[in-house]
This record gives structure tokens, sequence and C-alpha cells, in this order.
């Protein structure tokens, strides 16, 4: 049986993915007849007077559709907020209008436990504070091994050849940020630098492309007048999965040129930034659950008033962070150092001037550079001097 044909005047409507879309364009012949109009969404918005008048009027009309207290001012300037955390970007707001639905839910709930009549910015406040409780288990059980010393992060003092990187793990839903110590070492030899992960195979590809840029970099500062005969490690500790992303190679930089100089670094710092080939310090992802987890670390050994974290000048924008870290920066118990280059988070990792190169190649006396430069030199020197003792050797031997 073959039934006929029954005629329909209608529209058909796909939604998906970017990727979707892409795939079946590319592998249907007749989709690109089918659907040849096309609409992207975009996932943000202008976090500007209209931007905001427009979220405070979703919010209005979404309490009214869900049968919900109506949100004071303020509530509605924390859901603003909530929105431009969830894009990492003080100037924009998200669209995944859903996750601001189940939001305000949540607040409702608060208030209706405290019997409030409206919601207010507390329980906008308590509404993410206890989302983010139901996920961060993993979270608080890393904590608890930092804090006993089975994960070794250090918050004081200062080391050569050791600073401590960020990272930042994903739940899916959740993600939070983790200090990793980052260490350097280095001898008389001719390997080079190795990457420890690299060799190992336990790195990715964005990985092992910013630690090739950091290898440009070191050759174009101290290799442009005399050969690098050196041979130095680096490696993330206590990290026993793959590690991928490039968001570490100024901290890897850092460790290493503590290592060559021997200049100890600050340990009450934690450092992000991925690096150029010209030394430029170029912005990263999750830079607030960066803070925020080194944070955490430190209110658990104990905060100092000297700790606090190093990242790109260009993040400044994405700064969306939580009220209990800001109030801490506020008062002068935490603190967010910015750098462009990787010569001004040096200086203020080791509190040495790092020294800008001078028309003959050399470095002024006493800065960090020079120190590398000059180190650099004598590995060389001392790695020929061995060479030639072992051939003279090995010569005398033979005549033997």
């Amino acid at each position: 049986l073959k039934p006929e044909p029954i005629p329909a005047d209608v529209k058909i409507i796909l939604i998906g993915s970017p990727l979707i879309y892409y795939l079946l364009h590319a592998y249907d012949e007749d989709f690109p007849k089918l659907f040849k109009v096309r609409a992207d969404f975009s996932s943000i918005m202008d976090r500007d007077e209209e931007g905001i008048r427009q979220y405070a009027a979703f919010v209005s009309r979404a309490c009214k559709q869900d049968n919900l207290r109506e949100f004071e001012r303020d509530a509605i300037g924390k859901v603003v907020e909530y929105g431009s955390r969830l894009v990492e970007d003080q100037r924009k707001l998200s669209t995944r209008f859903m996750e601001i639905v189940d939001l305000l839910k949540e607040a409702n709930y608060w208030a209706e436990k405290e019997g409030a009549e409206r919601v207010k910015a507390s329980h906008v406040m308590k509404a993410v504070e206890e989302k983010v409780y139901r996920s961060n288990l993993i979270e608080e059980r890393i904590g608890e091994l930092i804090r006993e010393g089975t994960i070794m992060v250090d918050t004081d003092g200062a080391k050569i050849g050791q600073v401590n990187g960020l990272s930042v793990i994903n739940l899916g839903d959740y993600q939070f940020g983790k200090p990793s110590r980052i260490t350097a070492t280095t001898s008389i030899g001719r390997q080079g630098l190795v990457n420890i992960e690299r060799e190992i195979k336990m790195s990715g590809a964005i990985h092992n492309k910013g630690f090739m840029i950091l290898k440009g970099l070191f050759a174009e500062k101290f290799g442009r007048h005399n050969p690098l005969v050196f041979a130095s490690t680096i490696c993330f500790e206590q990290v026993y999965e793959e590690i991928d992303g490039d968001s570490a190679s100024s901290t890897e930089y850092y460790a290493l040129i503590s290592s060559i100089a021997g200049i100890p670094i600050r340990q009450d710092i934690a450092v992000t930034g991925s690096i150029n080939q010209k030394g430029e310090i170029q912005p990263i992802g999750g830079v607030n659950e960066k803070i925020e987890g080194f944070y955490v670390t430190c209110k658990a050994k104990g905060l100092t008033g000297k700790q606090g974290v190093l990242i790109p000048g260009k993040n400044i924008r994405n700064l969306m962070l939580k009220e209990e870290v800001v109030e801490a920066v506020r008062k002068g118990q935490f603190h967010i150092w910015t750098a462009d280059t990787v010569d001004e988070g040096i200086e203020i990792l080791t509190g040495v001037p790092a020294g800008a190169i001078q028309e003959d190649g050399s470095y002024p006396e006493g800065t960090v550079n020079y120190l590398v430069a000059e180190k650099l030199l004598q590995l060389t020197r001392a790695f020929h001097k061995a060479e030639k003792k072992t051939s003279d050797t090995g010569r005398k031997k033979k005549r033997n």
C-alpha cells in the first residue's frame, strides 16, 4: 500500500546547537534545501542600562508566570550580578534564562521559609550558596586533603623554583578552582627545557603548545648572544591525570626563572595566565574560580593579609567574585595583582627588578634577568669544562 500524500501548509523550525547544524549541513544534501533560513541566538547580552532594564522586566514577568513573590530592587541587582557571573564578564549578561528562573524559584523558597513578603538580596545570595553546597562535595574533600597536608600547598614563605599554579576542575554543572604546586629544577647538562608531563604523555596539545611558546620566549630573552647549554625540568606536582590548557605557562616560566637565578618566589601568591613568545601575559578562563579556590585554601590555613593571586591584566573585566572574597580584598586580608608581561609578574613574585634588555644584549646588574643570564653562562662553562675533562680522560685511557 502506498498512502496518498496529504496537502499540508506548515512551517518547520528546528532549534539546536551550532555543531548539530554544521554536521547536518555538511552530511545531508537535502538539509540546505529544506532549511534555508538560519538565525543565531546569542548566549550573552550587553550589561548596559537597557540590558539591566530588560533583565528586571524578565524577573517581574517570571515571578507573575510562576506565582513567585515580588523581588526587591537589591534582589534584582543580585540576579543581574549572577547573570554576569555566568558569563564571567562585568559588561555582559547571560541569556541562559532557565538558570535564572531556577535561581528565582530557589530565592523565593528561602523568602517563603523566612516568612518574608518579598524576596530580598539575602535570599538570592542564600539560593546561590545552597546551589554550590549541593555540588561541592569533591571540592570540600580536596580542601580537606590540602589542610591536612596530603596535597602539599604552601601559603606563606618563599622558595626557589616553586610556584603555586591554579587550575579549574569542571564537574559539568559546577566548577571550582584548585591550587597546584609547580616546580622547576636546574643542573649542568645539554637537555635544555624538559616538561615532565609532556615527556610521559600526560599533557594535551594546548598545554604542549604553551610549553613550546615558553621555550621560544626563554630562547629569545637569553639565547641571542650565547648558546643555551643547561638542563631544567618543570613538573606539576601531585597531578595524576592528563593536564591541558596553557593558563599555567606563565607559572611555569616563573618557576624556571626562579630555579636558574636562585631567587625565591613568594608562596603566598598563586599565579595564572598564559604567555606568548614576546613575554606578554594573555587572558585565561575560570579566573573567578581560580581566585576563590586559592582564597579558600589560604583561609583554611590562616589569612596573613599578604596572600593573593596574580592574574593577567586583561582579565580584570572578568572578575565577578563571591561577596566573601570581595569583602576580604576590601579589608586588605586578600589581594589581587595584575601583570601584563612576565617581567612585571616576576617583580611582584620576587620583589627584585626584572631588568630591561640593554643595547648590547645584556641586562642591568642585580636584576632577575641579569642573574639568569649569568647563571646560564656559568652552566655553559661548567658543562664544556666537564666535557673537556671527560674527553681528556678518554684519550689517556686509549693511550694506556
